[in-house]
């Protein structure tokens, strides 16, 4: 059992793995999260600096909401990111949809089936069989 303590509040916690945050600084912060996506929803030109001072969120934990996917904002806002694999700016995500597709593909590659490789067979010049003293 790991016991660390929690990254918003200092309290020890017995850690599993993931977040290290506290089970009760967790629920707080997927509660600041609902109430996040509504203001995105509300406000689709807010920046990240606007959100964290209005929602006291550190701007790290929106970037990681926006590289898993659970924040994504219209084309027309100012936040981008940096694909992990070109370095083009995206709305969210890891990677940009080119990129996405190379590794799909190249993963879908990988598991093909190889031809099998043709062995020659040897012929024996004589049927007979020898002895060596």
């Amino acid at each position: 059992m790991d016991v660390r303590n929690c990254k918003s509040c200092g309290k020890l916690f017995n850690y599993f793995g993931g977040q290290q945050f506290c089970p009760i600084c967790l629920n707080e912060l997927e509660e600041k999260f609902k109430v996040i996506k509504d203001y995105i929803y509300d406000h689709p030109e807010a920046d990240v600096q606007e959100i964290s001072t209005e929602f006291q969120v550190g701007i790290p934990i929106i970037h990681r909401w926006i590289r898993e996917e659970r924040l994504s904002f219209s084309e027309n806002s100012a936040i981008g990111l940096e694909c992990e694999g070109c370095g083009v700016t995206i709305k969210t995500g890891r990677f940009c949809k080119k990129c996405k597709n190379d590794l799909t593909h190249g993963f879908a590659n990988a598991f093909t089936k190889q031809a099998p490789v043709k062995r020659e067979e040897k012929t024996v010049a004589s049927p007979k069989m020898r002895f060596f003293k």
